[in-house]
């Protein structure tokens, strides 16, 4: 990680900063001496597919039976 970057700086080198981040660099924003921001490279999350816990899941004997007498009244 390099030394954080002025807001001002960030905004006039977006895109290179975009471009280090894209590398896998952190980009720290700071506000005065403070920092209060971080550039960092998107990881796109694994996709979920339908059907992705089949087997891993059991349902048990009963699930669907009445939950009392009552409930056919219901």
């Amino acid at each position: 990680m390099g030394k954080p970057v002025a807001i001002g700086e960030a905004k006039t080198n977006l895109s290179k900063l975009v471009e280090k981040a894209e590398r896998g660099e952190e980009v720290v924003i700071r506000r005065g001496s403070k920092p209060v921001a971080k550039l960092i490279r998107y990881e796109r999350p694994d996709r979920v597919l339908f059907g992705a816990l089949k087997g891993k899941i059991k349902i048990g004997e009963g699930f669907e039976d009445p939950l009392s007498e009552f409930d056919e009244y219901r």
